[in-house]
């Protein structure tokens, strides 16, 4: 079969694929797969099946079979040769996350409330503090397990609330990859510009209302259409999109950040001014620009276990503590710097790396630059929202809609939707819409965080029976009440503040809530983690209360467990091929084998020891 039988067999086979799904509604429905780990009742899929060359020339084009290399489910524990992230690609990962167009103007935006430059290099590291404590907290739960943020809230909330957490951090991402991909969209125009310096002076056909030109817009459609392939990228494989990130951006930030000090003669007034405001003011306006930097990342201190699941070691995420605030620093002053030497040089402030680059297109050798720059950014906004925001979304929908929706169907929607159907070009053209949304994306994350925190680490002692996790009927049971009570009553006063953020000319707060408001991620982080704990102490659930780990993953390679069962389930075990019974109520039961009873009690008295997979002489009994 020579080369170009093949291209029209491939076609052949893209085509009736095309025409399955646009006649054909029910062709969209994935191929349900044998889970590693999930109940045989439970959907779940794995990558889609691609059409395959037929041997002969009259065979029509079929679908493949999934290979038993790809049976393991988007969802289920990541097994061991998919484990390749080290420290150096957290370290790399967090770099393409932080040094982006939204992170360098963090800092110089706070100079605009009034605030000193000082208050706002330090806003920004108590803020990467603040995102790096609990991201490291949570990012546990999947370098120990290996499982994704969508099932580790279930030990939490429960099955079916978890739900609830999902569409939460789902809707974020779609927000956030909306606008790094309209920040990457002004990449474009830079670029465009500097080739075709004609291309400044596009006409505009848009009326305002729409909040961007006809330039814009086409820019925004080219950056799309760059950004759309890498966004098919497995997430094991991340690591070289962010090594090249990594080796291209620093030289070429810490370049413009000396030029433009060296243009102005290491002038800039505004650096070195006094706040404006003072006393009680002056603090609130500290607290509320800190809540709004630390909202805007305080999403991945959720979800992070989507990308901890693929740590190589316990310890390899362990790194994320002080690289967060250190690249966050660092990219803020780096802002704060060119913002105020701008003002000297041009009489003007630019804020945006991208408005220093516009000012270079008058010279062939100013363009040639800002050709490089603008290309390097580009690259740095693709990274952030392959990293940060579209596996993130499709890992919450995988996890909503597993009968039509895996991994790659996930990033491709939230191209589509994130990409435009949100129309982030006009978030972006508000700057109080958009500080509103941040600042708003806090109040929910803080609590999320605060509970799974609290859960993982206080009240189950890293003690998660991980087949339990993906079994509607298991020990977590479909809501716990304590978590929904703890969001409920932390949530609900903060959202006043949402409103009249939201709409400042008709809703009025007291200066109570507004005040909270202002400190509503601090708030809503504590103040979870102290009702959930105080429910969980006056109400426990005790069947969740295990004495040992319930892997998802048998480290002998004898198949995966099966984990603790309700009351009353015997019919359920049975179908998924375990040994006896359960325990009886408000009691906790754990597997384990008669040669291992001495290494489940030591795990009782206090250590969380992992319950290894019974072999297959090993008779399986259950302890009460």
């Amino acid at each position: 079969m020579d080369f170009q039988q093949q291209i029209r067999r491939r076609g052949g086979a893209i085509r009736e694929k095309v025409y399955l799904r646009v006649t054909q509604p029910s062709s969209w429905k994935l191929p349900k797969q044998s889970s590693s780990i999930a109940p045989p009742d439970v959907w779940t899929n794995s990558g889609e099946a691609l059409p395959t060359v037929p041997d002969g020339p009259d065979e029509a084009p079929v679908l493949s079979e999934v290979t038993d290399a790809v049976q393991r489910t988007d969802q289920d524990p990541v097994p061991e040769e998919k484990r390749t992230w080290t420290k150096w690609a957290f370290i790399t990962y967090w770099f393409s996350d932080l040094i982006t167009i939204s992170t360098w103007m963090q800092a110089s935006a706070i100079m605009t409330t009034g605030l000193s430059a000082t208050d706002a290099i330090l806003i920004v590291m108590c803020a990467g503090v603040c995102n790096a404590v609990p991201t490291v907290l949570n990012g546990a739960v999947g370098s120990e397990l290996h499982i994704p943020f969508p099932i580790a809230i279930r030990a939490s909330f429960g099955y079916h609330l978890s739900y609830f957490c999902v569409v939460v951090r789902g809707l974020l991402a779609l927000f956030w990859f909306g606008v790094q991909s309209a920040n990457g969209g002004g990449c474009v125009t830079a670029i465009l510009t500097a080739v075709w310096p004609g291309y400044a002076r596009f006409p505009n056909h848009l009326p305002d209302s729409a909040g961007t030109t006809s330039q814009g817009l086409l820019s925004y459609f080219v950056y799309w259409c760059i950004q759309f392939p890498l966004l098919l990228i497995p997430t094991h494989r991340l690591q070289r999109v962010f090594w090249v990130k990594t080796v291209l951006v620093p030289p070429m930030a810490l370049g413009m950040v000396v030029w433009i000090t060296v243009r102005a003669g290491g002038q800039g007034e505004f650096f070195y001014e006094p706040a404006k405001v003072s006393g009680s003011k002056r603090v609130w306006l500290w607290l509320s620009n800190l809540t709004s930097v630390t909202g805007g990342y305080s999403t991945l201190a959720v979800n992070i276990p989507d990308f901890s699941r693929f740590s190589q070691s316990r310890g390899a995420q362990l790194w994320q503590l002080p690289v967060i605030p250190v690249f966050k620093t660092i990219c803020g002053v780096f802002g704060v710097i060119s913002a105020s030497a701008s003002r000297h040089l041009y009489g003007k402030t630019y804020w945006s790396p991208l408005e220093i680059i516009a000012q270079w297109q008058s010279t062939p050798g100013g363009r040639a630059a800002a050709f490089f720059a603008g290309s390097i950014w580009l690259l740095a906004q693709i990274s952030v929202n392959v990293s940060a925001n579209s596996i993130s979304f499709a890992n919450d929908i995988t996890t909503l809609c597993p009968r039509f929706v895996n991994i790659r169907r996930g990033v491709v929607f939230a191209s589509l939707v994130g990409g435009w159907a949100m129309c982030p070009w006009i978030i972006v053209s508000s700057a109080s819409t958009f500080l509103a949304a941040m600042a708003s994306a806090a109040c929910f994350m803080g609590p999320l965080a605060g509970i799974l925190f609290a859960d993982y680490w206080i009240v189950k002692r890293k003690r998660y029976d991980v087949p339990a996790l993906y079994d509607p009927r298991g020990i977590y049971g479909s809501c716990n009440w304590r978590a929904a009570v703890t969001s409920l009553v932390v949530i609900a006063p903060l959202l006043p503040g949402i409103a009249q953020k939201v709409t400042p000319q008709n809703v009025r707060v007291g200066a109570g809530i507004a005040n909270l408001f202002a400190v509503n991620w601090l708030y809503g982080f504590f103040a979870s983690i102290a009702m959930y704990c105080a429910l969980n102490c006056v109400a426990p659930d005790r069947r969740t209360l295990i004495p040992a780990v319930v892997p998802g993953y048998s480290d002998a390679g004898q198949g995966p467990l099966h984990g603790v069962q309700p009351p009353g389930c015997d019919d359920i075990e049975s179908q998924r091929g375990g040994g006896g019974g359960g325990g009886e109520g408000g009691k906790s039961s754990s597997l384990r084998s008669s040669d291992e009873k001495e290494k489940t009690t030591s795990a009782a008295a206090g250590s969380p020891e992992k319950v290894a997979a019974p072999s297959a002489s090993t008779e399986v009994t259950w302890s009460v």
